[in-house]
């Protein structure tokens, strides 16, 4: 199946105060023409352009920013470009007065190496976090000389995947200020032909848009060109503020005389083949859904409502069931039931009174539903020519019955036997998604995450409707025998209406006359074979458009297409075969330049006179990574934990009062919230079962005690870090710090600057400072010490407790702190003043809860424990109630281990 992907890029320019991250006053006015034409804060930026070339689906794009610092004094431009998860960067440049900065692509572990070396100076920035449902948020900033220039140029390369019969590339444009010369183009190039070309944006009004838009296409070649002008940027005829935030999408086809092509450049070879005009195969569907407690209330809603349109979907020739597993598992039928009016009349019936509540059994469910699927084959219940489709929804982890994710994912590989996919549908952030991508890709199907949001029910049927139409199965590709090596993923159990299969790979002979591809598969009513053949010297005439290739765009294309199927491969393998896929693919990102999950692109640019370091990464799925640059994946020495700086992608901690403060990468913001308890409560911040990893504090107080639970200050004054797959426990204290291997104990003192390493740990005192704690690479906690003057009549010393790397961590993971490990959503409206003028009210809704909130702010004491750096929040009220899980009692145990 071609997965429902988009090419999205977001573009967004920013400039002095408008870097720090701080959201413009919904209560200021509109600024008026007070400033010169294009310039905020004394930075105009005077030039963007996005260049975006399509050549057979394989789009090469370019971003390019020129700004000038107007000031009389060094300002910082930040430049920041939200681009898709499927593609890989390829290039970046910064050039400053005609100075350029070029970014090298290198292995993870060898930039890793480069980046420790930046990280002991302090000076190191992480450039790629994940960002929204689709896209990962590209980002550097440099200090700009005054009166001098910067270029900012980014480049990225993906294929582009039909969907729904259409290829679209979503561009989401908010360059924060009115821009001189702003242009978006695009050239197309489709050697089958284009058979319609569209762009639309909804920022603007169509009027407007008509202006500033041209698009057109004839034969093989298309153009879009977007270049409004600064009138028709501005948000109204008087003001500087900019109208272009917003959505500018470009979608189009190409003609389909033939169900496949074939194109050959240079030795290498892609083969597209999409069938149109087929009658679709009879599938036979069977929903496994989870109503457990944790799907109560708008998720079981949303899943009623998706699961009731579905229905309106199901065509007569379809045969369906339902199962539901919470601690037990029911189904509808006991067998599989043809979709006829009467049929569907009572799954409505039955869909509309599916209730949550109870544990999550995804074995059984999952087992029993594909043992429906084998008995309707084996006796013969369901049409011969019809195909089998099985579709989990789940929440969570499997938490009563079979609970081993490794054990589930066996029992479902035996019992589905490769004869037919499984699509694993993962809602919410609270699950291990990797383990449902697992075991969908090795049972030929997919995994996608459905986000907790008010279009959660159109995300469940958007993902019907791709699987809704097989119109092929045990589809095969065949090619001349010895003429091709190095092929991509060439059988697929289907094909799907509106969808594209994308076969690329090398001529072992250049020299051929002509070259033939064969694709087989089982149809709705027969065997189907289609053949095309190509000559080779009319090929090689049809493609000298060199205006719109650029490249070795076949070569490219069949570069991209497999390191993405050997990093997917590679998540299903073990030992030497994991390595060999690693290393194909390790080779394969270096030879072309990309930045995958394998490599990093090192960037130097000028600061204070010395070139700084910073790693282009590539996030996983969640923004998890297979390292983080916070740490530069690995525990640092004493010298680098005393020049640390505050990382940019997720991080958790308690400090003070207790004040917790949680960073959400996807918004860029961050939630706090205060835990008040008596002195001498122990409170469980970490507890993983799968790691073994629980981390409690036990509060203290001031040294006089205030009777009033609303003014008294209370304290974490001791921390409990246990292992226990390790007999490890560690116990921090405002004097010492005590390490227990079992029953040996070692104790050292806050006056020490030590580092004690073993197998799978790492600790490092800084004398007076902090502590960090590392379990392999993956789990990084870092204790920062708080000490009062000796003779202060109120205040005791007291700890800080600060997560700074958790990817290594399991879904499973819950605590004050923990629970927030598993990315999550929020959205904050009705900004108002409150009380107190400096802390606006709003109001937000997280966690299906709808909360009042204040705007604060806390600090964080990593970088320096006597001042701080101000970390800006939304404040959850009562003691965090409606943000955190329960109640914060439920967090109250009875001893630091």
């Amino acid at each position: 199946m071609t997965p429902a992907l988009w090419s999205c890029l977001v573009l967004v320019l920013l400039s002095g105060l408008a870097a720090s991250g701080f959201p413009r006053s919904p209560f200021r006015p509109l600024r008026k023409r007070s400033l010169p034409e294009g310039v905020v804060d004394s930075t105009e930026v005077y030039s963007t352009k996005i260049s975006c070339k399509v050549t057979s689906r394989f789009a090469h794009n370019v971003v390019t920013t020129r700004a000038v610092n107007r000031a009389e004094k060094a300002k910082e431009v930040s430049f920041d470009v939200e681009l898709p998860k499927t593609a890989f960067i390829t290039n970046f440049t910064l050039t400053i007065d005609g100075v350029t900065y070029p970014g090298t692509v290198k292995e993870k572990e060898v930039a890793k190496k480069q980046y420790e070396k930046a990280v002991s100076q302090g000076k190191t920035a992480g450039l790629v976090k994940a960002s929204g449902r689709k896209l990962e948020k590209f980002t550097v900033s440099v200090n700009v000389a005054a009166g001098s220039k910067v270029t900012f140029e980014l480049t990225y390369e993906e294929l582009l995947k039909r969907h729904k019969g259409k290829y679209k590339m979503y561009l989401k444009v908010q360059p924060k200020q009115l821009v001189k010369h702003f242009e978006i183009e695009a050239d197309i190039f489709e050697p089958q032909g284009i058979s319609m070309l569209d762009a639309e944006a909804s920022f603007i009004t169509n009027d407007l848009l008509g202006s500033a838009l041209t698009k057109s296409f004839s034969g093989k070649k298309g153009r879009v060109s977007f270049k409004p002008s600064l009138e028709q940027q501005r948000s109204c005829p008087t003001c500087t503020d900019s109208l272009l935030n917003g959505d500018f999408t470009i979608t189009y086809d190409v003609n389909r005389e033939s169900p496949a092509n074939v194109q050959i450049v240079n030795g290498y070879f892609v083969h597209f083949f999409a069938p149109q005009g087929l009658p679709s195969v009879p599938k036979n569907v069977v929903f496994v859904i989870d109503t457990s407690g944790s799907m109560h209330g708008q998720k079981i809603q949303q899943t009623r409502d998706a699961l009731l349109k579905i229905l309106e979907d199901m065509k007569k020739e379809d045969y369906l069931n339902f199962i539901l597993f919470s601690g037990y598992v029911t189904n509808w039928k006991d067998s599989l039931v043809q979709a006829t009016p009467e049929n569907l009349q009572e799954a409505r019936t039955f869909v509309r009174n599916i209730q949550s509540s109870g544990m999550t059994n995804i074995n059984d469910g999952l087992l029993r539903g594909i043992s429906m699927l084998n008995k309707a084959r084996e006796e013969h219940t369901v049409p011969e020519r019809s195909t089998s489709i099985i579709i989990m929804l789940t929440d969570g982890d499997a938490n009563v019955g079979e609970s081993r994710p490794e054990k589930i994912q066996e029992n479902v590989r035996n019992a589905i036997r490769d004869k037919f996919p499984l699509y694993n549908l993962g809602f919410g952030n609270n699950l291990n998604y990797n383990f449902l991508e697992s075991m969908a890709l090795e049972n030929h199907g997919l995994a996608r995450r459905i986000y907790e949001d008010a279009d959660a029910d159109l995300q469940l049927q958007g993902f019907y409707e791709e699987v809704a139409n097989p119109l092929l199965t045990s589809v095969e590709t065949e090619y001349p025998e010895n003429a091709v090596l190095d092929l991509t993923q060439s059988s697929y159990q289907h094909f799907y209406d509106g969808s594209e299969i994308v076969v690329a790979g090398r001529l072992l002979d250049e020299d051929l006359n002509s070259f033939k591809a064969d694709v087989k598969g089982h149809g709705a009513i027969n065997d189907l074979t289609f053949t095309e053949e190509v000559d080779m010297k009319e090929m090689e005439k049809a493609l000298k458009e060199q205006d719109y290739i650029f490249g070795n765009y076949i070569e490219r294309l069949w570069a991209y297409l497999t390191i993405e199927q050997l990093l997917e491969k590679r998540k299903n393998a073990y030992g030497e075969e994991k390595e060999n896929l690693r290393a194909r693919a390790l080779d394969l990102s270096l030879k072309y330049h990309f930045v995958t999950p394998l490599t990093s692109m090192v960037v130097t640019k000028p600061e204070d006179n010395e070139d700084q370091t910073a790693i282009a990464d590539k996030p996983g799925e969640g923004g998890h990574r297979e390292w983080r640059p916070e740490l530069g994946g690995l525990l640092p020495g004493p010298w680098a934990l005393a020049n640390y700086q505050p990382p940019q992608t997720p991080y958790y901690y308690v400090d003070g009062d207790p004040h917790f403060i949680i960073q959400v990468a996807e918004k860029d913001d961050a939630i706090c919230f205060n835990i008040d308890e008596d002195p001498g409560t122990v409170l469980c911040l970490i507890q993983d079962p799968v790691t073994g990893l629980t981390v409690n504090g036990k509060i203290i107080g001031d040294k006089i005690a205030s009777p009033d639970s609303q003014t008294r200050k209370t304290y974490f004054g001791k921390l409990g870090i246990a292992n226990a797959q390790m007999d490890l426990r560690i116990e921090v204290t405002t004097e010492k710090i005590i390490v227990w291997n079992g029953a040996v104990q070692s104790t050292f003192s806050w006056l020490d600057t030590v580092t004690v390493t073993q197998d799978g740990l790492s600790v490092t005192i800084n004398r007076k400072k902090n502590m960090a704690v590392s379990f392999g690479d993956g789990i990084t906690f870092v204790v920062v010490l708080h000490q009062m003057w000796k003779k202060h009549p109120v205040h005791h010393d007291f700890l800080g407790f600060y997560v700074v790397d958790s990817h290594r961590m399991s879904a499973q993971t819950h605590g004050l702190l923990g629970q927030f490990f598993h990315p999550f959503d929020f959205k904050v409206s009705d900004i108002h003043p409150g009380s107190d003028p400096t802390k606006p009210v709003a109001t937000m809704v997280v966690k299906n809860h709808q909360l009042t909130v204040t705007r604060g702010s806390q600090k964080d004491y990593r970088e320096d424990a006597g001042i701080g750096t101000k970390v800006v929040c939304w404040f959850v009220h009562n003691n965090g109630q409606g943000l955190i899980d329960g109640t914060h009692t439920d967090y109250i145990v009875p001893s630091l281990f």
